[in-house]
């Protein structure tokens, strides 16, 4: 069933001139577009579909480190922009866009599996709980983070009856463009290299947020979209605010990492300090860091303006909420 939200789920208006508090302590009114409420509808739907998505079977054990880390929660962020972009379009459903955003959150759990790893961050904690490696070894880790790639585009292809061939294969491509040597993985690669380098300037920051983190950001978006029947000139403006929405994620990450507990976070904090990383406090100080991001909240907006306020409620307000999050 395709989600129409009731009235009173409406954009508030958002010019460039305001500061993030501005439009932060705007949010709570009563004439803005009710976020936590569509989050709250959408996650339910996502969650179910992540559950009938990876059923426990033979061999117990990596299903069960699977699950463990697929189904431990956190905000769905990534499916919930595919869907959301999908919505988007005339035309575009819930129902056409539901493989691609699964798919999405799959590969971003194997992403925070592999990263949590001794060999990459060392973490010992993920959305709360203890990460994959230590609850279940290193070694199951590694198979559990290889098993939901190998899934994602499983799903995809075979789950999305009803989306035009052609579109599928528009899907695969993107996502696994996202993924490999030119997305996820060149960020990551160029992050180690730069870890406790001296001269990593804002450029190179740029493209390890964009790659690491913003890849699979855009590609929800563009999925969405893409999956919705968009034209050209939609997945580009869908592009292009995905792109701002996912370098703000990380900006808004690298503030947070500096500014709360492990507690607040639900994952370990001041991780960035410890290993000398280079991030935007650090270049930027705190506050040209928040700055920044309050930039890149204008331009994420700024390419939704063509699809009207009514159809883009949901991304106008999803680009609210990851630049005022507190975890």
């Amino acid at each position: 069933m395709k989600f129409s939200p009731p009235p009173r789920w409406r954009m508030l208006a958002t010019p460039a001139s305001r500061t993030l508090q501005d439009v932060k302590n705007s949010c709570t009114g009563e004439s803005s577009f009710d976020l936590q409420s569509y989050l709250q509808f959408k996650g339910v739907a996502v969650n179910a579909a992540l559950d009938e998505a990876l059923p426990m079977r033979y061999p117990d054990k990596i299903h069960e480190a699977m699950r463990y880390s697929l189904l431990a929660g956190g905000k769905r962020v990534r499916p919930i922009l595919c869907i959301a972009a999908s919505e988007m379009i005339p035309g575009g459903t819930q129902e056409a866009a539901m493989p691609s955003a699964i798919a999405m959150e799959m590969i971003h759990t194997m992403s925070l599996i592999h990263d949590d790893l001794p060999c990459m961050d060392n973490d010992d904690l993920r959305r709360g709980k203890p990460t994959c490696h230590k609850a279940f070894g290193e070694d199951t880790a590694v198979l559990a983070g290889d098993a939901m790639l190998s899934l994602a585009f499983e799903h995809i292809a075979r789950c999305s009856a009803g989306v035009p061939a052609e579109r599928v294969v528009r899907i695969v491509s993107e996502l696994g463009s996202a993924v490999g040597s030119q997305g996820l993985v060149a960020g990551q690669i160029v992050d180690i290299a730069c870890e406790g380098k001296e001269g990593v300037d804002l450029d190179m920051l740029r493209y390890i947020h964009i790659h690491k983190t913003g890849k699979l950001l855009e590609a929800a978006g563009v999925c969405g979209a893409i999956a919705g029947g968009a034209s050209e000139e939609e997945v580009g403006r869908v592009r292009s605010y995905s792109q701002a929405v996912g370098l703000l994620f990380q900006v808004v990450d690298d503030i947070l990492d500096v500014t709360k507990s492990s507690q607040e976070l639900g994952k370990t904090a001041g991780k960035d300090l410890i290993s000398d990383k280079t991030t935007y406090p650090k270049l930027l100080g705190l506050q040209g860091a928040r700055d920044y991001a309050e930039e890149l909240l204008a331009e994420a907006k700024q390419q939704l303006a063509a699809f009207g306020e009514s159809r883009a409620a949901p991304l106008l307000a999803l680009a609210d909420y990851i630049a005022y999050r507190q975890n």
